[in-house]
């Protein structure tokens, strides 16, 4: 397919998409990730929908809420903790904004029934793209790097998509630097979508404008997840939107990252796009994971996976 500068690849892959799923990765607000990309579709007429892979018990939501076993649609008024459900965080705003404001829910399983429920759910959408989406860029790690982040969500969602058959997959990150603090080295970044681009699956990088009806709603989306969410907001979102409002260094987020010295800059508020396909096929250890039932399973599998390797690509700074 022919890319032109003036247009980011990644939309040029969904140009001839119609009915499109955006689904948060790694879980917890990863879905907010998707937000800005979900508004530019539906500024230009595609059904998107929303999903998330959920920290939520989906299986204990009333009946109503409830597809099948793990998959539930999570609207502005579906029961749940109180605290923390941020699917229906976001659906609320998504309401409040006059938007479509289902927010389709993942139980959060090993791979076999993360795979049957994104199934089921690409029969009822009759999709013809999926597209995952990181908070953060632990997703683009292979397996043999110094540190991984989190990996054991957004490998598990990786892997179950990796099966899907749909036309078009894609996988999305955003918030570049922030899995600094879980141990990923972003030179090993940058090495990944160097080698995805070698293998012409590397869709480029956007940012998120300040000024963009996209940026001042993403960051208004994420304001009033905070508000629903006092005592767990979101520090991968929050250092998004602090980056997409023009913050730079060390800019308070509030308690949760007190006493930690960030580096909020313009790096986080970049989409970093690739081919789902590629990036399963060079990810070492994702084929071991596709028969896990559980999350325990799927810790176990990558647990016995990093004890396996002989060694480990080496820490490398950014040398300017």
């Amino acid at each position: 397919m022919p890319f032109s500068l003036t247009e980011p690849p990644l939309f040029t892959r969904l140009n001839t998409c119609e009915r499109i799923l955006i689904a948060g990765a790694g879980g917890g607000f990863d879905v907010y990730a998707g937000l800005p990309l979900a508004l530019a579709l539906w500024q230009s007429g595609k059904h998107v929908h929303l999903a998330n892979l959920s920290f939520v018990d989906v299986d204990r939501l009333a009946r109503g809420d409830l597809l099948r076993p793990g998959l539930a649609a999570v609207g502005p008024g579906s029961g749940g903790p109180a605290a923390y459900f941020p699917e229906r965080s976001l659906s609320r705003w998504l309401a409040e904004t006059g938007l479509p404001d289902t927010v389709f829910a993942f139980q959060r399983t090993g791979v076999r029934p993360l795979r049957a429920a994104y199934q089921a759910l690409v029969r009822k959408l009759d999709l013809d793209a999926l597209v995952l989406v990181d908070g953060g860029t632990d997703i683009l790690m292979r397996g043999d790097e110094a540190g991984l982040g989190t990996p054991e969500e957004d490998m598990t969602s990786l892997a179950a998509a990796d099966r899907i058959k749909v036309p078009t997959r894609l996988v999305v990150a955003l918030g570049f630097g922030v899995d600094a603090y879980h141990g990923v080295c972003h030179s090993h970044v940058l090495e990944n979508l160097a080698a995805l681009d070698r293998d012409g699956a590397y869709l480029g990088a956007f940012s998120i404008p300040r000024e963009s009806r996209e940026g001042r709603l993403y960051v208004d989306a994420v304001d009033h997840a905070v508000a629903e969410t006092p005592s767990r907001p979101s520090i991968v979102q929050g250092s998004v939107a602090a980056a997409v409002r023009g913050g730079f260094g060390d800019v308070p987020l509030g308690e949760r990252t007190a006493g930690t010295e960030l580096f909020i800059n313009p790096l986080m508020a970049m989409y970093f796009a690739v081919e789902l396909e590629a990036l399963a096929r060079r990810n070492i250890y994702l084929t071991r994971l596709r028969q896990t039932n559980t999350m325990r399973e799927v810790s176990a599998v990558i647990r016995e996976f990093r004890e396996g390797l002989e060694s480990t690509r080496p820490r490398r700074t950014f040398p300017h």
